[in-house]
């Protein structure tokens, strides 16, 4: 019996040992497991103050050209422009939000056109943030239109006076003008309208450029398909619209007509001649077609560098229409800005390399019936005398200076 008792409390013990051992050893499993779950690796915590501080730096701080490609204009273009926005109170910096950073993010913009959730992300802000503070930028940008975007002047260009093959043929001539197609987006509805020369749904921008790439007249938002000499009519009817100085001129192309103030190429009369062919100009209307060809470059130069430094000006845009004509208001205010302070930058520099390595050919313009009777007397006479006055001289120094 005794045997059976201490049989019985043996196996009880077992039991109870085993037990008390499957209890410590679920216990150490949980607590193992609930330790792991408390301490999985965490990613290292971000600044991000302090990395949106060090990327915006290393952007002005940096060599030119790396703040030029990043916001395509000089750390010091950028601290000027900075600094005329802060003294005319047109932009503020917030308690988050400095005024550097505001236009950063706007150049970065407007000089590469990528989405806000891009720069938000590069930045560490929401797209909202991004959003609201490229309007007030925007809206600064526009309030400088009237200091930077000035009407024609009335003396004559250095560039001019400078230039034997100009002076003082072209004393008169202040500038010149023409339109570039810019890419548009417009509902379905619109877009048949838009839709001009070009690929695509455009707007036919005009602008008076002076000799120095400055923008002295912009009218935007005119739809693509429409002709040249209707946007400058418009321009002219506008009351704080283009206005030449009496007895100044502009030099544009054939589609603008013989009017007063402006001076066409001949018609009939090979245009675009090689400046250093071989090739000479047999007679008056083919020098004259020559030099008024090499100096209306100039508007052509101006829209080369105004779409190489904004980006979004080349592609298709995904604002709203307003605001598709302000930016591109805005862009010709920041390009007088940056030829004020800096006009040889790598970005000119690279435009000036490339329109001298294109060959270009020869063109025969033509004239209708219509376009003879409509063009203006007094004009035509004065673009003759600048002609015969130009040969005249040309022929008598020998051919040097085409």
């Amino acid at each position: 019996m005794d045997e059976d008792n201490n049989l019985d409390t043996r196996v009880i013990s077992q039991i109870i040992t085993g037990a008390a051992s499957t209890v410590i050893a679920v216990g150490v499993t949980v607590i193992l497991v609930v330790d792991s779950m408390y301490n999985i690796p965490k990613e290292p915590h971000i600044n991000r103050e302090k990395e949106r501080e060090d990327y915006i730096n290393s952007i002005i701080h940096g060599s030119d050209s790396h703040c030029i490609d990043q916001i395509r204009m000089s750390p010091r273009a950028f601290y000027r422009l900075c600094e005329v926005l802060r003294n005319k109170n047109l932009l503020r910096p917030t308690i988050n939000v400095s005024i550097e950073e505001q236009v950063v993010t706007f150049l970065h913009l407007i000089g590469h056109n990528v989405r806000l959730r891009v720069i938000g992300s590069r930045f560490h802000r929401s797209c909202e943030t991004i959003h609201r503070y490229f309007n007030v930028v925007l809206r600064a940008i526009m309030k400088l239109h009237k200091d930077l975007i000035r009407p024609p002047i009335c003396y004559t260009s250095p560039e001019i006076q400078r230039n034997r093959r100009y002076w003082p043929w072209f004393e008169d001539c202040i500038g010149a003008i023409d339109g570039t197609h810019v890419r548009a987006s417009f509902p379905i509805a619109l877009q048949a309208r838009f839709r001009g020369r070009k690929e695509g749904t455009t707007q036919n921008v005009l602008a008076v450029v002076s000799f120095d790439l400055k923008f002295m007249y912009v009218l935007a938002g005119w739809e693509g398909s429409a002709h040249d000499s209707h946007i400058l009519d418009d321009a002219l009817s506008r009351p704080n619209g283009l206005r030449v100085p009496e007895g100044k001129y502009l030099l544009g192309d054939a589609g603008y007509g013989l009017r007063n103030g402006f001076i066409p190429p001949y018609r009939g009369v090979r245009y675009h001649l090689k400046e250093y062919s071989n090739h000479s100009p047999e007679n008056e209307k083919e020098l004259f077609n020559l030099r008024h060809s090499s100096l209306r470059t100039t508007v052509e130069r101006a829209f080369g560098v105004l779409k190489k430094r904004f980006r979004v000006l080349d592609v298709e845009p995904y604002w709203s229409y307003k605001t598709q004509v302000d930016i591109i208001l805005a862009c010709c205010v920041l390009h007088n800005h940056i030829m004020g302070v800096d006009p040889t930058d790598d970005i000119t520099r690279d435009v000036e390399r490339e329109l001298q390595s294109e060959t270009q050919g020869t063109q025969l313009i033509r004239m209708t019936q219509r376009e003879e009777r409509e063009e203006n007397r007094e004009w035509a006479i004065k673009r003759d005398a600048i002609a015969n006055a130009m040969y005249n001289d040309y022929i008598n120094r020998g051919n040097m200076l085409r």
